[in-house]
């Protein structure tokens, strides 16, 4: 089952066969997206970015919001908001107010509204992601690949000044992706993208993918998880506080009485969002 939520998948998808209104202040000069001719060739950078990487502590607030183009009037230290819908002058306006901005985008899976779509060959798709609109599992064990495309989804996020990114859809070895996937396939996977953030100087979120975390929380600089309360998984995050690293957590259908407790105990980042991921939160 999957239960990672991406509102943007089906919003962004309404939105553009809609003929998206908003696209015009994020189609400047600086781009939607990465490349689609260049996306295939794109190179890893010379050498691995210089400083020290921004890294999240346990409880530290955060806004998750993947409808769209971001409001930033929430009150918080951290934005997780999509990296494609997102220009650079948004994420400069955060970090003029001394916001953290993450750069979500889809890692596991294809989406047939992004901008890169043709990067990816058709021997690499998969089957249908079940429950959102255009999407199909890609083949992670196309590291050859996949490796470019991501790396220049990375590098799109790193150009428009993004602190961190997280590639979601990290756990297809565990769903009926239409290959027969791994946990070594998945772990060289994950690893791969961890890399590709950390040699451009950005951290990276480990999402969900809570039976692999005692072999890469390590490798990841935070987590992000949705719905841990509600499966009763909670617990298995622990190894991402001990280690220092925020858990940025969400559920979806309980109410913050019936999970704020034990999650704040455990040092978890949580809040109460809508299935569609706008703007709307209730933390705990």
């Amino acid at each position: 089952m999957v239960r990672g939520v991406r509102g943007a998948a089906v919003a962004v998808g309404v939105l553009l066969l809609a003929g998206l209104a908003g696209c015009s202040s994020s189609s400047s000069d600086e781009g939607d997206g990465p490349d689609e001719e260049a996306t295939a060739s794109a190179p890893a950078p010379s050498a691995p970015v210089s400083g020290e990487r921004w890294q999240p502590k346990p409880g530290t607030r955060w806004q998750w919001q993947l409808d769209g183009k971001a409001d930033t009037s929430v009150d918080v230290p951290v934005y997780d908001i999509d990296g494609f819908e997102n220009d650079a002058a948004t994420v400069a306006g955060l970090h003029a107010r001394g916001r953290k901005v993450v750069c979500y985008f889809n890692a596991g899976a294809w989406e047939d509204f992004r901008p890169d779509k043709k990067a990816f060959p058709k021997s690499v798709l998969g089957a249908k992601n079940k429950g959102w609109e255009g999407e199909k599992w890609v083949d992670i064990r196309r590291l050859d690949v996949l490796k470019p495309i991501m790396a220049s989804r990375i590098e799109m996020c790193r150009k428009k000044g993004f602190d961190a990114v997280e590639p979601d859809l990290t756990e297809g070895f565990r769903n009926s992706t239409g290959f027969k996937l791994t946990a070594d396939d998945q772990l060289a996977f994950n690893r791969m993208l961890a890399k590709l953030a950390h040699d451009r100087g950005l951290s990276v979120a480990l999402k969900n993918d809570l039976e692999q975390i005692p072999q890469l929380v390590g490798d990841f600089d935070f987590a992000v998880n949705e719905q841990c309360a509600q499966y009763g998984e909670c617990d298995r995050l622990t190894p991402f506080i001990k280690a220092g690293k925020a858990v940025f957590h969400v559920e979806y259908d309980l109410k913050t009485e019936e999970f704020c407790d034990k999650t704040t105990r455990l040092g978890l980042s949580s809040m109460q969002k809508r299935l569609g991921l706008d703007a709307w939160r209730k933390p705990c």
